[in-house]
């Protein structure tokens, strides 16, 4: 079954905000990071927030101040706050977590952000 499950993603204007869902398997919430990645066409994935078991927060450059990221330890479930999002930020948005040594990804949802 899906170890990470991710939704909220949607078509927006820009300067709207979406919040993003990623449901997870107990051992993966229980890692040592959780995070959120976007990849555009043709480019790269990157990392956009994580956070880690102690609640230790980091963003990429071009959403601080915009994007927050946060969990509820009762749902297993981490969140990005998205606000004032710009058409830069289309993407497919990814959550990571880790089963032991391996990477998990979940399906991704599609952000689009028009403008």
């Amino acid at each position: 079954q899906a170890q990470l499950v991710e939704t909220g993603g949607g078509l927006v204007q820009a300067g709207g905000s979406l919040r993003l869902s990623c449901a997870a398997s107990p051992r993966i919430f229980s890692g040592k990071v959780m995070a959120w990645y976007r990849q555009s066409p043709g480019k790269q994935r990157d990392m956009v927030a994580s956070i880690t078991a102690g609640g230790t927060t980091d963003y990429t450059d071009s959403v601080k101040g915009r994007f927050r990221i946060s969990k509820d330890i009762r749902k297993n479930t981490i969140y990005l706050q998205m606000n004032d999002l710009k058409p830069e930020d289309t993407a497919v948005y990814y959550c990571r977590g880790h089963l032991g040594v391996a990477d998990v990804w979940g399906q991704g949802t599609q952000v689009t952000v028009s403008s």
